[in-house]
């Protein structure tokens, strides 16, 4: 099997001036305008912790409505198995290996090196060159250095916070800003930003974002919008007000009620979104995608990633594939499933695609315009193949339509998903000609990447003593 060149190059013609063609959905009369598009992004979401997925003990009624209203992507992946370098890929719609982005960048305000960098076109970028206005909602841990900030990277409002973490009770952020930070993990006690402001917020985390949503929803009603809504939750530290707890009396373990208060905290805002789209006439001609940055890091946080095998940090199912749905009234059809491989990489590639004027690319995209597939205007699959890579531990994967290969462990191991989605039986010896085919779609992959461009959390500590300035305000003495 060849590798999908249109997956390590990106299509050329991707932003042709024109429109697809696109069915009609009986929900609605086909809109002329260009789309407003809403990316919501769930933080370390197990894979079977939503109703669309079979989540019993976690009602979910509001992401399930985007589900229910639209497309289900029932073998959807991310690029890497944690946080930054999964949000990289997403921002980009490249692979982020490609331009260095292999850790999970550490908190450092004065480092222009650790994050996303300037070479790179964020989708934002991209979308203001044909008059969207963009709003960054929530975590961003694509750099805390002034110039990696949302502001400078393409959106016009920010209201979140920097790193790759955050307490959710406004009274525990007791830090003014990034310079009375002095550890990777305290960053997790600053305040809020509203773009380059600190300001004093009153309400628990998960609903303070989702109130800022809707207020840019509102605001930029009258222009095309990009609003991309990073919530923290459900990634630790687990927190939850009373109120949200209080649902779920059914579950005795207490992380897990946790756990579930914090994810029915995101599914209220995802409810409170729909419906302010609903109020303003929005929802037909608004594309709305949700999915997780990465699978449940089960024994962390409670969550569940099902049958998969694996956990957020690894290569196994469990750690890459995620929830994603997709909703357009004005242009599918709700209720589908949709089967092919799928990555959050395609993302930018569908939004930017939607433009009725041309985009300029930085750089070639590795995404696919998704919407082709599905109102049947293009055939087959939208990638061959997918891949990850963990650098620091010398892994990497592939998988194809039918099979996955994971090598980089005493031994490779190669599993058939279509038989065996729990990775539960090792093939590798007794398939040794698709280990051979898949290892060397694997080098052809990595001959691309780039070596890392900053240290990660693993080398926290390495960091500290390389730049003893590293919390210092500028101008300051240590």
């Amino acid at each position: 099997m060849q590798i999908n060149r249109m997956l390590l190059y990106g299509p050329a013609l991707l932003f042709a001036a024109c429109l697809c063609t696109r069915c009609q959905s009986p929900q609605a009369e086909k809109s002329t305008a260009v789309p407003n598009l809403v990316l919501i992004l769930a933080d370390d979401l197990g894979y079977a912790d939503v109703g669309f997925n079979g989540c019993k003990d976690i009602p979910t009624p509001h992401i399930d409505r985007i589900a229910n209203e639209g497309v289900v992507f029932t073998n959807a992946y991310v690029t890497w198995a944690a946080c930054g370098p999964s949000r990289a890929g997403l921002i980009t719609g490249r692979q982020q290996e490609r331009f260095g982005f292999r850790r999970n960048p550490l908190f450092a305000p004065n480092d222009p090196d650790m994050g996303l960098p300037l070479s790179e076109q964020t989708l934002a970028e991209a979308l203001g060159q044909v008059g969207y206005r963009s709003a960054a909602i929530g975590k961003w841990h694509l750099g805390a250095h002034p110039s990696l900030r949302p502001l400078q990277r393409g959106f016009d409002d920010f209201y979140g916070f920097l790193t790759g973490g955050h307490r959710y009770f406004p009274e525990e952020w007791t830090l003014e800003d990034e310079y009375q930070v002095k550890s990777q993990f305290a960053a997790y006690r600053t305040k809020l930003l509203r773009n380059n402001q600190r300001v004093e917020e009153e309400e628990y985390l998960t609903d303070a974002l989702s109130r800022e949503a809707v207020h840019y929803i509102r605001e930029y009603k009258d222009d095309p919008f990009f609003l991309y809504l990073a919530y923290n939750a459900p990634h630790g530290p687990l927190q939850a007000t009373e109120s949200y707890l209080d649902r779920f009396e059914h579950i005795e373990e207490r992380k897990r009620k946790t756990y579930a208060a914090m994810v029915s905290a995101v599914d209220d805002g995802v409810g409170r979104i729909l419906d302010q789209l609903d109020q303003l006439g929005l929802s037909d001609n608004t594309l709305v995608v949700f999915l997780s940055d990465n699978g449940g890091p089960e024994h962390v946080n409670a969550s569940d990633n099902g049958s998969l095998r694996g956990r957020k940090g690894q290569l196994y199912e469990g750690g890459v594939r995620v929830p994603f749905a997709m909703r357009w009234p004005s242009e599918f059809e709700s209720g589908q499933r949709y089967d092919s491989l799928v990555s959050s990489l395609d993302i930018f590639a569908t939004m930017a695609a939607r433009s009725e004027e041309r985009i300029t690319l930085r750089n070639p995209l590795d995404g696919v315009d998704l919407l082709p597939f599905l109102n049947g205007e293009k055939e087959g699959s939208p990638h061959q193949a997918l891949f990850w890579s963990i650098h620091d531990r010398e892994e990497v994967a592939v998988r194809s339509h039918q099979q996955k290969l994971i090598v980089g462990s005493p031994e490779a191991q190669l599993y058939d998903l279509r038989t065996d989605i729990g990775e539960s039986e090792n093939l590798a010896e007794k398939q040794p000609a698709v280990v051979d085919r898949l290892q060397k779609q694997q080098k052809d992959w990595l001959s691309t990447l780039a070596a890392p461009t900053f240290m990660g959390l693993a080398q926290d500590s390495l960091y500290n003593v390389l730049h003893p300035d590293r919390f210092v305000r500028p101008g300051e003495n240590q």
